[in-house]
């Protein structure tokens, strides 16, 4: 997973039915610009994202775009995977060391995540 989504050249595109595993391919990303990343990930039907860090600016866009953003992810693809299939992302295995979804009470971190990560609704990308 990129470390940062708003900077990643590729981009692992899987297409589920339910819990099962349809498709998978690699996309490169050539748009560097909010507006031209929410375009192209709408073009190839982009329904979540899963993805490290990403700015405030580029989320809102990708969300008022329709697409459901799963922020503060990290770790091997095919183990997030497997993880967000299984409806497992919650736990803090995978959230991004310094997220403030690492801790179990408190104020909102830094990172100005959501302490719940959404779960993955059926026939989601």
């Amino acid at each position: 997973m990129s470390p940062v989504f708003d900077v990643a050249a590729r981009l692992t595109v899987v297409r589920l039915a339910g819990e099962a595993e349809l498709e998978r391919k690699e996309a490169v990303l050539f748009e560097k610009q909010p507006d031209g990343i929410v375009r192209s990930l709408v073009k190839i039907g982009v329904e979540v994202l899963v993805c490290g860090a990403i700015s405030r600016e580029l989320q809102m866009t990708l969300e008022l775009a329709g697409i459901k953003v799963v922020p503060h992810i990290c770790g091997e693809v095919g183990s997030v995977l497997a993880a967000y299939r299984a409806g497992k992302l919650q736990g803090g295995q995978f959230v991004m060391p310094g997220c403030c979804r690492r801790r179990k009470a408190g104020r909102r971190g830094a990172c100005g995540c959501q302490r719940r990560v959404p779960s993955r609704p059926s026939g989601a990308q």
